[in-house]
């Protein structure tokens, strides 16, 4: 649904743009194992994390080449989850989740996966879906995300967005993720469609300020019919509210919604 946009639309749109691609505030040098990188670092990380610490979980990082490389006994997912223990025990990870992510290489095959509490830190690859739920007379289901959530507490998002598991395809992260934000199944809503991708390339203040996220944001619409409303299940959201596009606009333009949700309905509405 392609719209006009108009000078303040467009100032708004680039400074969001602006803000999902930048560079670290400071060096980070690649992460690497077996010989291939997924991540990245900085020296200071590493430093924090020190190699007793690191020795007592059976592994080591090594500045080899201008790269960090992680070496220890095992596969690699068994390195990385050491290393992800580590970083839990040193106060260096993010908020632990017990909930394994892919590690992917540069292109996009599967190496290992790693506790999710561990990918900002390391500056590893994720994925997310989201769920743009519209309503039979052009309204959209949005969602004010619960304050104890880690990242952006208490703002606005989409009627549904989450993270791809390790387990999970697309598919089944967005059915899943689906039903615990809305309460919604998949094969009860309408015309649902593929409608593109956000991508973040961007400083993180996990790890006391020295993480980097990166995430490719798969984002759908569906119809919700009149008959539903969404209602959580996982106690991540607070409530929900059904407002009509200008009121969305609006509420963009003011910076209620999340950087990611805001990319994403600026997608679905055409800017």
């Amino acid at each position: 649904m392609k719209q006009q946009t108009t000078p303040p639309q467009q100032q708004w749109l680039q400074a969001q743009q602006a803000m999902a691609c930048r560079h670290p505030l400071r060096p980070r040098q690649p992460l690497c194992i077996d010989e291939q990188q997924i991540g990245s670092i900085e020296e200071d990380f590493a430093r924090k994390l020190g190699g007793d610490l690191l020795a007592s979980h059976g592994i080591a990082l090594r500045l080899l080449a201008g790269q960090w490389r992680l070496e220890g006994q095992g596969g690699a997912t068994d390195k990385l989850n050491r290393l992800a223990q580590a970083m839990r025990s040193a106060g260096l990870a993010g908020a632990w989740r017990n909930e394994q992510l892919a590690v992917c290489d540069a292109q996009g095959r599967q190496l290992a996966t790693i506790e999710r509490g561990a990918v900002r830190p390391l500056g590893i690859a994720t994925r997310a879906v989201h769920l743009v739920g519209v309503c039979a007379d052009g309204a959209l289901w949005v969602q004010q995300r619960a304050e104890d959530k880690a990242n952006n507490p208490g703002m606005w998002d989409t009627l549904m967005g989450g993270m791809v598991s390790a387990a999970d395809s697309l598919a089944e992260a967005l059915a899943r993720e689906t039903w615990e934000e809305a309460g919604l199944r998949v094969a009860e809503l309408g015309e649902l469609r593929h409608g593109g991708e956000v991508v973040f390339a961007r400083p993180s203040d996990e790890a006391e300020g020295q993480g980097y996220m990166v995430e490719r944001i798969d984002w759908f619409s569906a119809l919700v019919p009149d008959a539903l409303q969404p209602v959580n299940q996982d106690g991540e959201v607070q409530r929900f509210e059904r407002l009509d596009l200008a009121e969305v606009q609006g509420w963009m333009l003011q910076g209620c919604f999340t950087p990611e949700a805001s990319l994403v309905l600026a997608a679905y509405m055409g800017w």
